[in-house]
């Protein structure tokens, strides 16, 4: 059985243990390296900074009790828009339907936050979690997302939501 999680700043030691879970597991699949989280990256106050930010939501999937998978909603900067941000499933959690689970929460987050639009930006090689935001009918927008160190952009899709969360 798939459990979530929400947390506040004060779990700011599960988020850490799972992101640098999750850097080392898919370095591929992020634009921040593990190494920026460790050693001066790795303050207390960073991370409730991150946890902690207005309207966010902040979610941990255990499986079987043991933590496996995270994802955010953070509120966008225009009105009606929300993110789909650090979103990981554990090697150990796939196959389970936990990154199905994450995404609809934080589909449902956004829709009780008013948003009619919730963006991602995935990687462009990242094949399965772009088939994973297909599967929830998310859309390629083609709007370049951010630079990358190999001259590509993160892929930036997009959903409409309605008052049902689809």
């Amino acid at each position: 059985m798939i459990e979530l999680e929400v947390l506040t700043p004060d779990d700011w030691k599960t988020w850490r243990t799972l992101r640098h879970a999750a850097l080392a597991d898919a370095p591929y699949a992020f634009k921040s390296r593990l190494a920026d989280w460790q050693g001066d990256g790795d303050r207390e106050e960073r991370w409730r900074d991150l946890l902690g930010i207005a309207g966010s939501y902040n979610l941990v999937a255990a499986l079987g009790g043991k933590p496996v998978g995270m994802a955010r909603g953070v509120p966008g900067t225009e009105t009606g828009a929300a993110w789909l941000h650090s979103m990981w499933v554990a090697g150990s959690g796939r196959g389970y339907g936990v990154g199905d689970r994450l995404v609809r929460a934080v589909e449902l987050w956004a829709v009780r936050s008013g948003a009619g639009l919730l963006s991602l930006a995935v990687m462009p090689s990242n094949r399965p979690a772009i088939a994973l935001y297909r599967r929830h009918g998310f859309e390629e927008t083609g709007l370049p997302g951010a630079p990358l160190p190999d001259g590509q952009h993160e892929l930036v899709m997009a959903k409409l939501l309605g008052p049902s969360g689809t």
